[in-house]
């Protein structure tokens, strides 16, 4: 069985064989989806709650 990873940045299920993995220098390893994912976190810093499109943003939005 195929343990699917979740994106660090949008909250959504990577499908096994897609995405990216990213380690930073501390060990800390982070999953992406897709560019815009790894961009927005890593080259931009944005705060995923605080960015519309992503699933915490939604669920935040929901309370």
């Amino acid at each position: 069985m195929v343990e699917t990873k979740k994106c660090s940045f949008t909250g959504k299920p990577i499908p096994p064989g897609t995405g990216m993995m990213y380690v930073k220098k501390t060990g800390q390893v982070l999953y992406f989806i897709n560019s815009k994912a790894k961009k927005n976190y890593i080259e931009l810093g944005r705060v995923p709650a605080r960015t519309r499109w992503t699933d915490v943003a939604r669920k935040k939005r929901e309370q």
